[in-house]
């Protein structure tokens, strides 16, 4: 100040403090009308006036001096001489007092007489005490110098000069109110003071003189003055506790007068909440207010004689704050509950849509405000009533009115503020949410169709909605003129409903859903606030309906190009919460419960369609609803009004026309029963009634319902001003004549009717008088200003207002909103959303060239399927796999033709390239796919149902082109055969021969000679190089962990797969495989770069045994797995081997193999039968049997390697003995055979019985009798052994070596294959012979006669034997002999009465000796038939000798004698030298033995 002209002259007295001071202080009397003429000056906008402590004071100020005076009589000079005089014996500053520190600041800064550079520095001095810490919380008096501080800065005054000086102050003056609420001091702030500084500063902002810069600097101050303030809000919180109550002061009786009213050039913008009269004569829309007023206004000069005067406040006497006031600082009360509301609500008010004071900045300016407020502070905002009150009312009402602004800047802020309010207030929200929502819906959801793509299978997106549920029935029409339907256009501008909005604010709205949606819980809140309550929206689904949608690509048509990729991340973004909390632990407590919330969601689909019906045809309605239990009683009138009554989903206009019927006199009367009209006049009661329904068009039906009206009216007691009924019915009629008149926008306004005519009409009809004047005049000022009409047919700021009161009526009605931090609820809402969800997957899988955007649909299709898997969302997994399935190409029902599927062979390596690798090989999408829809199955097969069909169709159409071996399922194994064979490749090429070619002329070549061959052309590089992109693919797939995942299943869930297994069969009705590939021959043989060739007939499909491969491994899994699907699979097993003539032999043999298999695992079951299965392969034709031989008889011995019901039935069925005599013949199976037959009769117990006695002994006999190739090699080894001796004539050396070892050779390989002959006729023979030790108890339990039972079961063996006896292997023969010597030599041979001694001799010995002497069963064996000779008579003989006791008491001894002595006779005959000689001594020794006896 020293160095400003004005002080060019001070005293040096001045400087040192010379002025009179008493105690340091100069005390000055205070003027008593100080407050009064402060308050007088503000009210009439005085920006000159010089408010301060003494009314000369402005005289004296800035002045050079009066002649005679000097400087030191400077109040504001000695002012700091005395603060100077003050601190010298203050060692520390920070404990010096406050006030007194801040005193001749704060009079440089209120006086007005001060320039703008010196008020500039007195304000630069305070905020340094700040910033040093000078001034500290532990200051004295601290609190009095922050009011003191407060009042000085928010009434600061000096004179205007140039226009950045000025600025300047301001600016400064913002600085330290900022620093003043964040500083040490600011807690200790009263209400009157905050709201003082928010005024100051509210003020700055709104004024539009002021530059750009200050104005945003000034906000930006407000802003982080306001995140100041209402942070205060949790402090407080945390000081009451749980007694919020207790900060509003009209809990605690207090009172509070704090108004803030910030101007703009002196005028205040800001309308009080009981001033309506402002808000009555502006009702103008939004779009009509000056949207340039902020930024373009010209700021007028300032004139530089005049003074700037930021607010009008009572100024405050600082000179007396130092002594006089010290008692009263402590009772000075922080600022609180009172102020923040204060400063709220005039932000709040700003807000005001029809206030054409408020230029869209000032609102953009407010709005920018709230956001941070309601960022600090949300949540403690809706804890406190009276903010909560002013959030709930007032603040939604001005916000959701701004959203329908075309104003860009205003739009954006007013969604940002809306979005803010509800994520952090949306638990007092509940009907306020609802009703943003669903505009947002209701404007950004496209009424367009998906448009088709070409490669993109429609029925991929089934699912995503075309319109959101919440649209309702338009507003009924009438052409009557009682009514006046607005325009869709102009309802749209109202906000009444969405319309269409620019593309630039459907963005906007789209960030605004996905800024909520961003919240972990908002959408399930949705879903149990909405779609779960009956009167309530659907806005979950319609808001992921919308999502869906819009994620579409074309959506940026008629938006941005941003929306489609924002729509995609909110719905990822709602996949991935509920994919976070799978794994979550329930909580239930303080929740809906979940079954309530699903019968209240059952319910509520089921009015919805009743609704729908009703509204179409009423009876139809009623009916449906009654069938529903929605109406308890269809003939109750009360029952039918109640519900139509209650819910909101009903047209109105049809329930008007439908209630003015005749017949449903009952009705109308029973729904105005539900009005109570007591205490209200006529047209208020006519009003409350039409809101309900549309008053129908036809005379005769307003004449009804008026008369039903008046005597409702008048039934408790006649109204006072009413003279009966009859005046009512007239006057409603004149009311709705009235009200017709009055709002037809037909008629011009000076043919409208006048009070005077409307009470000239009313003359004489209240009870032959007239009704009151006041009464009438009413009635006229009431219909004439508010049109009596449904709420969605007004056209007027007055109709918002009126549907604004309804929803905060229901909302007090409504509890509050339930926050739903659980999981509870996800597989419910999961469940009615992942439609849309999976087909905006899919189609943006199909559609998108990102890699990010793949990596996040990837994502999002397995975070769907362990949502689905989890919560058993079976429907949902399945069409995860249809929508993955179809992109990969692979489950086409069709399957690509392999004719010209070539092998490739490049060394060690082999690939099969065919049309499908090739194809799948060039997309990646498929390969990404196929990776993905096999990693979704993995650990989830259990949950899948219908999506195995196309699974299965995956597997086969991989299989037959060689691209997945069959190993992967380890089906051989677990079956122990052979992988199954795959199609003969059309061509081989192997690299390997033309790795020297190359070029062109290779090309050229390979092309010619395939061309000269009718040949297809070798597979170019590129789709060698594609087959081998679909062989690390597939690879990639990790099929077998799929399989092992099978394995794994309950018994339960593998009917879905062995049910898609089967359904890939031919049909029952038609043969398995009939068709025959005509294009060209197949061939037998492969040669290298050629084709292979194969005789025509049933063409082999692998895929067939593929399937039936798969499906009897998972029948055979375990029991439990037999039980369930062992039934299906046989079947089908069964329908392919009953249709042997016409399946391919390899099939048919793996089948029946299968089926037996299965058999032996159903042991337990009925559904197969052994009988059955034996008899169908035993009746198959011998090559038939021949080609299947193998698995047959493998499966044959696995059914009765175990002792079991099942071996024992098989044995005992003679079908089983057929096959096995069909398939003895087979060189391969013939030791398997034998070895079934083997175990048959060597177990303990035997397994012989006498239904297979006759059958096991025929089919030994048969395998003694193959043995009979033995004589060969005897007859050989005989040849031989006469060759070796040496001879006269020698061939040379080296010729008989040669001749040795070719022979050497021969003789290996015919030893070892009939050694096995030999070997298996020698066991066949001995285990005919045992059978003989089960004669006796299979003779016990026949209960047949001796005789048949001799015939029975001892003929048998005795048939056998001998005709072994007669085998010219002579190992078999001798054999036969022992044990035929034995046989009849058994102890119960025999019995008393002698009977079987005719068999014995006459069909055993006799025959056998006959047969013997024959020459040509001599020359099968010349070599030792004559010994065998020998052995018969020596039999003979001793059977004779042995039984001679026995044969002694026989009647037919002496026959049996004569025939022995004439076989003896002939076999001497036969006899030669040894055997001769032989005979002869054991006929000698008979007789010698007769003669002894």
């Amino acid at each position: 100040m020293r160095k400003h002209a004005r002080w060019a002259h001070s005293s040096v007295s001045a400087i040192l403090g010379g002025a009179t001071v008493s105690g340091g202080r100069e005390v000055r009397p205070k003027s008593k009308d100080t407050k009064t003429k402060d308050r007088s000056e503000r009210s009439l906008n005085v920006p000159n006036g010089a408010l301060g402590i003494d009314d000369s004071l402005a005289s004296r100020w800035g002045l050079r001096g009066k002649k005679g005076k000097s400087m030191q009589d400077n109040p504001l000079m000695s002012a700091f001489a005395r603060l100077r005089n003050d601190i010298r014996g203050c060692t520390d500053i920070r404990t010096f007092d406050v006030p007194s520190l801040l005193h001749p600041f704060l009079q440089v800064i209120r006086s007005s007489s001060t320039s703008a550079p010196i008020t500039s520095l007195a304000l630069v001095a305070i905020t340094k005490f700040f910033a040093y810490n000078l001034i500290g919380r532990k200051s004295p008096r601290l609190s009095l110098g922050m009011q003191l501080l407060s009042a000085a800065i928010t009434h600061c005054r000096f004179e205007a000069s140039d226009t950045a000086a000025d600025e300047t102050v301001l600016l400064r003056i913002l600085k330290l109110m900022e620093d003043m609420l964040r500083g040490p001091g600011g807690d200790l702030l009263g209400d009157e003071s905050v709201c003082e500084m928010m005024e100051t500063g509210l003020s700055m902002c709104c004024q539009m003189r002021l530059s750009e810069l200050l104005r945003r600097s000034a906000e930006m101050s407000m802003i982080t003055m306001c995140q100041v303030v209402f942070e205060r809000l949790k402090s407080l919180e945390a000081e009451v506790g749980e007694n919020i109550e207790a900060l509003d002061p009209e809990s605690n009786g207090a009172t509070h007068s704090l108004k803030m009213e910030p101007s703009i050039d002196g005028t205040n913008v800001v309308s009080l909440q009981n001033n309506k009269t402002q808000e009555q004569q502006s009702s103008a829309s939004l779009e009509d207010s000056d949207r340039g007023q902020g930024e373009n206004a010209e700021r007028p000069p300032i004139d530089g004689e005049s003074t700037r005067s930021l607010a009008s406040a009572s100024a405050i006497d600082l000179s007396q704050h130092s002594e006089t006031n010290a008692e009263k600082d402590n009772a000075i009360t922080p600022y609180s509950l009172p102020s923040i509301r204060e400063l709220f609500r005039v932000l709040v008010d700003l807000l005001q849509p029809h206030n054409r004071q408020h230029a869209d900045a000032m609102r953009v300016m407010a709005l920018r405000i709230i956001d941070v407020a309601l960022e600090v502070a949300g949540p403690s905002i809706a804890r406190h009533p009276s903010l909560a009150t002013l959030a709930r009312n007032d603040l939604c009402r001005h916000l959701f009115q701004l959203v329908r602004s075309e104003h860009i800047g205003l739009l954006n802020e007013s969604l940002r503020v809306a979005g803010t309010l509800l994520a952090s207030c949306r638990g007092v929200l509940k009907l306020q949410q609802e009703l943003f929502l669903s505009y947002l819906v209701a404007c950004l959801h496209p009424r367009v169709e998906i448009p088709l793509e070409p490669g993109i299978d429609p029925a991929l997106y089934e699912g995503v909605p075309q319109a959101p549920k919440l649209v309702k029935p338009s507003a009924s029409q009438t052409s009557s003129g009682r009514s006046t339907p607005v325009p869709v256009k102009d309802r749209q501008k109202l906000g009444l409903e969405g319309g269409s909005r620019k593309p630039d604010a459907r963005e906007a709205m789209v960030e605004c859903l996905g800024a909520l949606s961003r919240i972990p819980s908002f959408l399930v809140e949705l879903y149990v606030n909405y779609d779960c309550e009956v009167d309530r929206s659907d806005l979950c689904e319609d808001l992921i309906g919308l999502l869906s949608r819009n994620a579409f690509p074309d959506s940026a048509t008629w938006s941005t190009t941003n929306v489609p990729p924002l729509c995609l991340d909110s719905l990822l973004g709602y996949i991935q919460f509920i994919a976070d909390r799978l794994h979550d632990k329930p909580r239930f407590e303080g929740y809906p419960d979940r079954q309530q919330l699903q019968s209240q969601r059952a319910r509520k689909k089921v009015i919805v369609r009743g609704a729908t019906k009703f509204n179409e045809n009423p009876k139809a309605g009623i009916a449906f609803l009654a069938s529903q239990g929605i109406i308890e009683n269809p003939d109750d009138a009360h029952s039918v009004t109640s519900f139509l009554r209650g819910t909101t989903r009903i047209s109105k206009g049809v329930l008007g026309d439908w209630l003015s019927k005749k017949s449903h006199g009952h009705l109308l009367q029973a729904f105005l029963d539900f009005f109570d009209f007591d205490g209200k006049r006529v047209d208020e009661a006519l009003r409350e009634l039409l809101n309900s329904f549309r008053l129908p068009g036809e005379s005769q039906l307003i004449e009804r319902i008026v008369t039903n009206f008046s005597e409702k009216y008048c039934a408790s007691s006649t109204p006072e001003g009413v003279a009966d009924q009859d005046a009512v019915f007239v006057l409603t009629y004149a009311i709705i004549m009235l009200n017709t008149d009055q709002h037809n926008p037909n008629m011009k306004g000076q043919k409208r009717m006048t009070y005077d005519e409307f009470a000239k009409n009313l003359r004489g009809v209240n009870g032959g008088k007239d009704f009151a004047p006041e009464y009438l005049h009413e009635i006229y000022d009431s219909i004439k200003t508010n049109e009596i009409i449904l709420p969605d047919e007004h056209n007027n700021k007055q109709s918002f207002d009126y549907a604004w009161e309804e929803l905060l009526l229901k909302a007090r009605r409504t509890g509050p909103l339930v926050i739903c931090d659980t999981n509870i609820f996800d597989a419910d809402m999961f469940s009615a959303t992942w439609k849309p969800t999976i087909a905006t997957l899919s189609y943006v899988f199909m559609s998108a060239s990102d890699d990010a955007v793949f990596s996040r649909v990837v994502a999002g299709f397995d975070q769907c399927a362990q949502i689905a898997a989890k919560y058993n969302l079976t429907d949902a997994l399945d069409h995860i796999l249809f929508c993955l399935s179809s992109i990969t190409t692979l489950a086409s029902p069709d399957t690509s033709s392999t004719a010209l599927n070539t092998e490739v062979q490049v060394g060690k390596k082999s690939v099969m390239v065919s049309e499908l690798a090739v194809r799948f090989g060039r997309d990646f999408k498929a390969q990404l796919a196929s990776v993905v829809l096999f990693g979704v199955i993995s650990g989830k097969e259990s949950k899948i149902k219908s999506g195995w069909k196309l699974v299965v169709r995956i597997w086969l159409n991989l299989f037959v082109n060689s691209l997945i071996p069959s190993t992967f399922s380890k089906a051989h194994e677990i079956l122990d055969i052979p992988e199954i064979p795959l199609q003969t490749p059309a061509q081989v090429i192997d690299r390997a021969e033309n790795t020297n070619e190359s070029g062109l002329f290779q090309s050229l070549t390979s092309y010619l000679s395939s061309y000269a061959a009718d040949d297809p052309p070798e597979p170019s590089e590129e789709e060698l190089e594609s087959t081998l992109c679909t062989v690390d693919c597939i690879n990639a797939c990790a099929m077998s962990a799929v399989f092992s995942g099978v394995l794994q299943m309950p018994a339960h869930s593998l009917q879905n797969l062995v049910s898609a297994l089967l359904e890939q069969l031919p049909e029952k009705t038609s043969p398995v495989v009939i068709t025959v590939k005509p294009e060209r021959p197949a061939a037998n043989s492969a040669r290298t770069n050629g084709y292979r060739t194969t005789s025509q007939g049933p063409v082999y499909d692998p895929a067939i045994v593929f399937v039936l491969e798969l499906a009897t491994v998972l029948a055979m899994r375990d029991a439990e797995s037999t039980a369930t699907v062992g039934q299906a699979v046989a079947d089908a097993l069964y329908t392919v081997v009953r249709d042997a003539a016409n399946v391919h032999p390899l099939l048919l043999s793996r089948a029946v193999y299968y089926l037996l298999l299965l058999l032996n695992a159903s042991q337990d079951h009925s559904f197969i039968r052994a009988p059955v299965i034996l008899h169908t392969i035993s009746s198959f034709h011998q090559s038939v049997l021949d080609n299947a031989a193998i698995t047959i008889i493998k499966g044959l011995a696995l059914c009765i390697q175990e002792r079991s019901p099942l071996r024992n039935e098989m044995i005992n069925t003679p079908d089983f003995w057929s096959l096995l005599q069909s398939l003895k013949g087979h060189s391969e199976v013939a030791p398997n055979v034998f070895e079934l037959i083997s175990r048959a009769v060597t177990s303990q117990p035997s397994s012989v019985t006498a239904d297979n006695y006759e059958a096991t002994v025929s089919l030994l006999d048969s395998f003694a009798t193959a043995g009979s190739v033995g004589a060969v090699i005897e007859q050989k080894k005989d040849r031989n052994a006469r060759r070796s001796k040496p001879t006269k004539a020698s061939k040379p050396r080296s010729e008989h070596l040669c001749h040795s070892r070719s022979e050497c050779r021969l003789l290996i390989s015919m030893f070892f294959r009939e050694s096995e002959f030999i070997d298996r006729g020698f066991k066949a023979v001995t285990m005919i012979y045992q059978l003989a030790d089960r004669v006796p108890s299979l003779i016990e339990q026949s209960h047949l006669e001796r005789n048949e039972a001799w015939i029975t079961y001892w003929s048998p063996i005795f048939q056998a034997l001998r005709a072994q006896c007669l085998n010219p292997c002579r190992e078999i023969r001798h054999q036969a002999f022992t044990c035929l010597q034995r046989s009849l030599l058994f102890p119960d041979l025999a019995s008393p009465d002698h009977q079987e001694w005719t068999a014995i001799f006459g069909e055993v010995l006799f025959p056998l000796i006959s047969r013997l002497l024959k020459p040509e069963i001599y020359q099968s064996d010349p070599v030792g038939m004559g010994e065998t000779r020998v052995q018969a008579a020596t039999l003979l003989c001793k059977i004779f000798l042995h039984h001679l006791v026995l044969l002694s008491e026989w009647d037919g001894m002496l026959d049996v004698w004569l025939k022995v002595l004439d076989i003896m006779d002939r076999l001497m005959d036969s006899g030669q030298g040894d055997i001769l000689v032989s005979i002869s001594k054991v006929f000698i020794s008979l007789t010698m033995s007769l003669r002894m006896i």
